[in-house]
């Protein structure tokens, strides 16, 4: 019965943001139906975290666009996008408008998510258990931090820039919407350096509230450690990074799994995964004309409208590294026959958000950049546990350019290149990295309603 319950307030929940797709304008602040006195128990706020959940899965967060266009606008020598969506292809082109819908499904859901999680946070106080509260809480606030990565990373200057005190992010929002009111709510952009702060503040939070394990499709505490030492790899707080690496890679929870290939198509996280999102046939991001399985899938379990390159699979990697080998040739929906990646090419499958390997890398990389006594293993130590998983060839030095390319044999496909090259300032398809063409329009209709926002360089 509290199964049930907890379903339909999911249920309703998402029927009363629903309403908001249908709306012409949006403003800054997403409206929605959500009024203090339907959230009247622990289960209701809880029902409503979970809502928050949810809307990760959505196309526009992790179910497609938190990766995808951010592998579409690092673009060169991993992904060509063969389709005919226009608003994707503009992406890869570096031609994206004001109106580009990948860009106004991004902020809008975004910002949905984020009063979500203002209203649990809100009406935290109706639950009365001391533990389950501070769960609650910390998984708010770890979804709160998450988003804000991506909102202001999409919308603004990378912090690398050095500008961070003046760059304009995202409008910070920190209490929920219940009634719209256009002399309150129409907010300003926070500054780069302001969203950080408040990302850091939420995932630190997080980080002291998670307990160290959960279901799998909820987070805990390795979760916002793994999403910190993002962060402070993003601001060049590499001592930090390699703490907060350090952290996850220390939990006996987490172990690299004993093949590259098993850390993908998974029904359920592997030990690998320190954060997935899951996927169901009743609740999955790709069966139609979005979703990052339905672009990376060769057609016909996906549209195959994201190639890869073949020169990716032949000269990125050792004869003997099984990474180089995690492809397959198939053909687009349209009929144009090309390789793709192995790594979404089932449906239903976790999607890996944050995967153990990542943090072997970033905690290396730190501890090169930082210089000094390493934090829990040497820079070559991180690197070649990484390698010898996939049986590379094991690095007898290195260097940051290492670690880099590295990424580039690991991550690539998860979203993870254009934040890597942005960070370290080096080009991103061919344009310097805090080039305008690299950071998305504050989408138009947003701006029609709220001239309190400004928009970015580059765009009229």
């Amino acid at each position: 019965m509290q199964n049930l319950k907890i379903t339909k307030r999911i249920l309703v929940l998402s029927i009363s943001l629903g309403v908001l797709s249908c709306n012409k304008k949006l403003d800054v602040l997403p409206q929605n139906n959500i009024t203090p006195d339907q959230i009247q128990t622990a289960e209701d706020v809880k029902a409503t975290m979970f809502g928050a959940y949810s809307l990760l899965q959505n196309a526009n967060a992790f179910g497609e666009r938190w990766l995808f266009a951010a592998d579409l606008l690092a673009h060169e020598g991993q992904v060509e996008f063969v389709g005919t969506f226009v608003d994707h292809d503009d992406l890869t082109t570096k031609k994206t408008l004001t109106t580009n819908a990948i860009a106004n499904g991004i902020w809008s859901n975004g910002y949905t998510i984020i009063n979500v999680l203002n209203t649990v946070l809100d009406k935290i106080d109706l639950v009365t258990d001391n533990d389950e509260r501070n769960v609650i809480e910390g998984e708010t606030k770890f979804i709160r931090g998450v988003t804000y990565y991506y909102l202001v990373n999409f919308f603004g200057q990378p912090y690398s820039d050095g500008n961070a005190n003046t760059n304009p992010g995202v409008p910070i929002m920190l209490e929920p919407v219940y009634a719209y009111d256009s002399t309150k709510h129409k907010m300003s952009r926070a500054t780069v350096e302001q969203v950080y702060t408040q990302i850091i503040a939420d995932l630190t939070e997080a980080a002291s509230k998670l307990p160290d394990e959960s279901d799998d499709f909820r987070a805990n505490k390795a979760s916002a450690q793994a999403f910190l030492a993002r962060v402070y790899m993003a601001q060049g707080n590499y001592e930090a990074a390699a703490t907060q690496a350090d952290n996850v890679i220390a939990s006996p929870l987490f172990e690299l799994n004993s093949s590259f290939f098993n850390a993908f198509n998974n029904e359920a996280n592997t030990a690998e995964d320190i954060f997935g999102i899951q996927q169901s046939s009743q609740s999955n991001s790709g069966t139609t004309n979005n979703g990052i399985v339905t672009f990376y899938a060769a057609d016909p379990t996906g549209r195959g409208e994201a190639q890869v390159p073949e020169s990716y699979f032949i000269d990125n990697f050792d004869v003997n590294d099984e990474r180089g080998g995690y492809g397959y040739f198939g053909r687009s929906i349209t009929g144009q026959e090309g390789a793709y990646t192995a790594k979404f090419m089932e449906r239903y499958k976790v999607i890996p958000v944050v995967r153990l390997a990542e943090m072997y890398l970033t905690r290396g990389e730190a501890n090169l950049r930082k210089g000094g006594a390493p934090v829990g293993a040497t820079p070559l130590d991180d690197i070649n546990t990484v390698r010898a998983r996939s049986g590379a060839d094991l690095l007898g030095a290195v260097t940051v350019e290492d670690f880099i390319q590295e990424r580039f044999r690991e991550l690539a496909f998860e979203g993870d290149r254009l934040w890597t090259l942005k960070r370290a300032q080096m080009d991103v398809d061919g344009l310097p990295f805090d080039d305008e063409k690299l950071v998305l329009p504050v989408p138009q209709r947003e701006i029609d309603v709220n001239k309190n926002l400004v928009q970015n360089a580059g765009y009229f």
